[in-house]
């Protein structure tokens, strides 16, 4: 009896394991709801409170500016008399080749492209999404090229 009762609970177990996928995890982007996300990014300014490029911290490069995501697309960078204009967008990826990371071929990516200069180039990535709330945009991606990790954190001014 004993037996039957271990067994069963073993089988229990088994089919429990085997109904959780990686899809259930918030981490992955499966959790992430799209149009909420691209509401949030476009209610306020924002600053880069953190930018790590695969081994060093860079997010002194981003002092000072203020990021506003417009309803058309674009985000525009401000510090002072500076201002750089770039490129977003939150999508629903579908095996886009653009993306480096072989295990999210089905979440939600926030976009980002800056043609110029330098250290805004670097912030042009499909970014995936760790967290998101009203006042905080946390992102990383997984580099194609050296497979070394970044980090990208947006907070609400």
């Amino acid at each position: 009896m004993k037996i039957k009762s271990i067994s069963l609970a073993l089988l229990a177990l088994m089919a429990l394991a085997v109904s959780c996928d990686s899809s259930d995890d918030p981490a992955d982007g499966n959790q992430v709801d799209a149009t909420e996300l691209r509401a949030t990014v476009q209610s306020g300014q924002w600053q880069v409170t953190y930018f790590f490029d695969t081994d060093s911290d860079e997010t002194a490069d981003f002092n000072g500016y203020v990021f506003t995501f417009a309803t058309d697309a674009t985000v525009t960078a401000v510090n002072g008399a500076i201002e750089i204009t770039g490129a977003w967008s939150v999508t629903m990826d579908s095996g886009n080749s653009m993306d480096d990371s072989p295990d999210d071929s089905d979440d939600v990516d926030f976009n980002l492209s800056f043609a110029s200069p330098p250290d805004f180039a670097e912030l042009t990535d499909d970014w995936d999404i760790l967290e998101y709330s009203d006042t905080s945009i946390r992102l990383t991606d997984v580099s194609g090229g050296n497979g070394g990790t970044d980090f990208l954190t947006f907070e609400k001014i």
